[in-house]
């Protein structure tokens, strides 16, 4: 299995980026993806998860912000980031779940992940 992101980088606070991930290598149908940050000194949270379904879950902190979504023809997981802040700062990973709950997102692969650092 592989999961591999893209479209990281630096952006001014306000400014917006969309994140990648590509997966191979499993049913993508039969998995939740999610995303994943960490920030230096600080634990991994999930950020955003969808189900093969389409339900979403988002952390508060990037509510109404952050979409995800995915495009199953082409086993990809998105996440678009508006109106970042400094705040978001951090390294983003892509995860895949068999979790049937969005919520309770566990994952069973990761990517490798991709830096993001926002500027004010």
């Amino acid at each position: 299995v592989q999961l591999v992101e893209s479209g990281g980088g630096l952006v001014q606070a306000g400014g917006s980026l969309r994140l990648s991930c590509a997966a191979s290598g499993l049913t993508f149908l039969a998995y939740a993806m999610g995303w994943f940050r960490q920030a230096p000194g600080k634990e991994r949270e999930l950020v955003a998860a969808i189900s093969s379904g389409g339900s979403t879950y988002y952390v508060d902190s990037v509510k109404g912000r952050f979409t995800i979504y995915r495009d199953n023809a082409k086993n990809t997981v998105y996440l678009q980031m508006n109106s970042l802040k400094p705040e978001d700062t951090a390294v983003y990973y892509c995860a895949a779940s068999l979790t049937v709950i969005v919520s309770r997102f566990n994952p069973n692969y990761w990517g490798q992940g991709t830096q993001v650092t926002i500027y004010s």
